[in-house]
């Protein structure tokens, strides 16, 4: 099997705070910036930013002073600033960031940038979760613009959104779409007075459906998620990296910072497919039911 490696960068970060939003978003911006460097540094060619990563997690509470995050995609000065950094550096990033497409009208998006600082596109959230310290319905539209892939200079990747890691529909069309690498952004952690059991089996299941994903597609997932405690919530970290069959390439701690660049080899997609051929046997002509909400009996 001839290789075809990319390198992959994930910097997995405890937001900084600031009572002046703006001031909270330039600290952010400026810390993200410097990892971006340091990941470049090390090689990475493609670099994927957490969910929201340039403020805390606003979405636990409603409160209508959080809109002020928002900017508009692409004009704004944060995805102006990271295709200036992508340009310079020559790195695809994916950054996630608080959409303001119109007023009263908010998405939670990433822009795609490629590595001559060219913007290729946007994916705004299609799932929007509704639970307690998890409140983005307030906050956030759901995405119309269908599941996305994008042809960067180092490989063609699909970008799904945290609470969409929990939907093999989304992963499936958007594998099928030709992603060779899924990326999930993501801002998920465990309530503060949880108790460790109930921890340790979230994790799990967080981590297994994203891994299954990389199995029944036979492509690598990179999740990156934040840590460090926010209000009431411990971001649990553990970004992880999977190749084309889902085994863990790498596992981050679940307190610490870090930043870890790993080599993905696209090649493999191939050889897992051919040996577990999932797309052949697809039976495609048994599966309007799921475009149902619930099969109710007769």
């Amino acid at each position: 099997m001839q290789e075809r490696k990319v390198k992959v960068g994930i910097a997995q970060v405890a937001v900084l705070t600031d009572n002046d939003p703006m001031v909270e978003k330039q600290k952010n911006i400026e810390l993200y910036t410097q990892r971006v460097r340091e990941l470049a540094k090390e090689g990475a060619q493609i670099i994927c930013l957490q969910e929201l990563f340039a403020a805390h997690y606003f979405c636990d509470v409603e409160d209508y002073h959080n809109f002020a995050f928002a900017e508009s995609i692409p004009e704004g000065p944060t995805t102006q600033h990271f295709m200036a950094l992508a340009k310079e550096l020559g790195v695809v990033i994916v950054c996630s960031m608080f959409e303001k497409r119109a007023e009263g009208l908010y998405h939670n998006t990433t822009a795609v940038i490629d590595a001559d600082g060219s913007y290729l596109g946007k994916y705004r959230k299609m799932h929007i979760p509704d639970d307690p310290g998890y409140y983005e319905k307030f906050y956030f539209t759901p995405g119309d613009l269908g599941y996305k892939v994008f042809k960067t200079k180092f490989a063609r990747i699909g970008v799904l959104i945290c609470w969409d890691q929990w939907y093999p529909e989304a992963s499936r069309i958007t594998a099928l779409k030709g992603a060779e690498i899924l990326f999930y952004p993501t801002a998920i952690g465990w309530a503060m007075d949880q108790d460790s059991d109930t921890n340790k089996e979230q994790y799990q299941a967080w981590q297994i459906i994203q891994r299954s994903h990389s199995v029944a597609n036979g492509v690598p997932v990179v999740s990156v998620n934040r840590t460090g405690i926010e209000g009431d919530m411990q971001f649990w970290g553990g970004s992880f990296i999977t190749n084309a069959f889902g085994r863990l390439l790498y596992q981050a701690p679940h307190f610490d910072e870090c930043i870890h660049v790993q080599d993905i080899n696209l090649a493999e997609s191939d050889s897992y497919r051919r040996h577990w051929p999932y797309l052949r046997d697809r039976r495609i002509d048994s599966y309007a039911p799921i475009t149902k909400r619930y099969l109710d009996e007769d």
